[in-house]
């Protein structure tokens, strides 16, 4: 009985001693193969956030040169519908006859397709015409695009799996928003949250951080700078404000369905009465021509920043967000290049200012809180939303433009301004749905 303890001791006491060293042996291993990744991963966001970064500021600085000029010269609107006829006969030379614009950019995220390379200087010239020229759009999609386009050309000249190509798309989006708009860490967080609402794409987080910071520096030293808005007052978090906020994020939601509706209701009305791209995008440019001698105005005309930050000083005219939605759907239908996000801003910061004061909010505040709902309401994008607040307004109202953002991603719905973002878990249970946008 001794001899048979004795026995028993001493092989529990062998197994102790070698069970952890396997255990470690084990740990140490994945613990290497996670760094490799990560430095692998680290090396690539490098690359991509030096390319992009410098062609998101080459971007930069061409689509302000487009505005620039059309701000002296305001006889270049009437150059629109040549310009868009001059848009349409490139992508026909490229052998892109049904251009995406970023639903494909989104499509290549997904790795459900690839972009080819010759979108980006495609994209670089076609924005800058349409800028040139007053179409009403904004920026941050042709730089996705860039971005995009880039990163999956790359890497399918270093033969990249499926899974890392998609990595790359998204560190080529996240690099070339960042350049372009300012704002790392929110442009990081939209490459790797728009594809897929409801899934986000965490492995892409380091890469898309690190080359969104990357292009973030390259961009700075060539002196672009971010948008510069002066923050309103710090609220005091009381259930009055709180109710008002809430009010303010359901109102963005419904704005936010209407812009997107409008929007596809626009292009879709384009297809059918203008079945040739040129016509098209002729009769589009005479649209914008028409609505932009109607408003009386050329404020409505390129991205309108400058309005936005009027807005977000407490100033707008009542039907401000109703003209930039009609000069934004009547732009992009048509088929000329820019982006969607930039308008979005714009119609919520003026809708934001004009509704706020009715309820009992500063109008400077309000501006802010719609700018934010309503982007996120537009692009399903709440994390990059409440990022994007902090990057432009600073934290102090933190929660209440959380609230905001929570409440217009929630009751827009599956409404989207881009037909290939795909949802991937439902809005209102914790159940997947798997369904397009609408």
């Amino acid at each position: 009985m001794k001899h048979f303890l004795k026995n028993f001791i001493e092989k529990k006491r062998k197994d102790r001693c070698s069970l952890p060293l396997s255990a470690l042996t084990t740990t140490l291993r994945h613990a290497f193969r996670h760094f490799r990744l990560f430095l692998k991963w680290l090396a690539a966001a490098a690359v991509l956030g030096v390319i992009c970064g410098l062609a998101g500021t080459l971007f930069h600085f061409l689509i302000d040169t487009a505005a620039g000029l059309f701000g002296r010269f305001g006889v270049l609107l009437y150059f629109l519908p040549a310009a868009g006829l001059f848009t349409v006969f490139l992508y026909h030379i490229a052998q892109i006859y049904d251009d995406e614009g970023t639903n494909s950019i989104l499509r290549a995220a997904r790795a459900e397709t690839t972009s080819a390379f010759r979108v980006t200087p495609l994209i670089f010239f076609s924005a800058f015409l349409t800028h040139l020229c007053g179409g009403s759009a904004g920026r941050e999609g042709a730089a996705l695009q860039i971005g995009g386009s880039l990163g999956s050309f790359l890497a399918r000249k270093l033969h990249m799996k499926k899974y890392e190509q998609q990595m790359f798309v998204m560190c080529g989006m996240s690099a070339s928003f960042s350049a372009v708009f300012g704002t790392p860490l929110t442009a990081a967080f939209f490459a790797i949250e728009v594809a897929g609402v409801g899934n986000v794409f965490y492995a892409g987080l380091v890469p898309s951080v690190a080359a969104s910071f990357i292009a973030d520096l390259i961009a700075r030293y060539f002196g672009v700078s971010s948008p510069s808005f002066s923050p309103a007052e710090i609220q005091a978090v009381t259930v009055p404000v709180f109710i008002r906020v809430i009010l303010l994020g359901i109102f963005c939601a419904l704005l936010s369905i209407a812009f997107c509706r409008i929007m596809h209701l626009a292009a879709g009305l384009y297809r059918k009465y203008f079945p040739n791209a040129y016509l098209r995008i002729f009769a589009g440019g005479l649209i914008v021509i028409a609505l932009t001698l109607l408003s009386g105005s050329e404020d409505y005309n390129g991205s309108g920043m400058n309005i936005i930050s009027a807005a977000l000083a407490g100033s707008a005219l009542p039907a401000a967000f109703l003209i930039k939605m009609l000069m934004t759907a009547a732009t992009s239908g048509a088929g000329y290049k820019g982006g969607e996000i930039i308008p979005a801003m714009f119609i919520g910061a003026c809708f934001g200012c004009t509704v706020a004061p009715l309820i009992g909010i500063d109008p400077a505040f309000g501006a802010e809180i719609c700018l934010i709902a309503v982007f996120c309401g537009s692009v399903n994008c709440p994390v990059s939303s409440i990022l994007l607040s902090v990057e432009f307004f600073g934290s102090g109202n933190l929660l209440l433009f959380g609230t905001a953002s929570a409440v217009s991603y929630m009751l827009s719905g599956y409404y989207s301004l881009y037909s290939a973002q795909k949802f991937m878990n439902s809005k209102t249970n914790p159940l997947p749905v798997r369904r397009s946008a609408k």
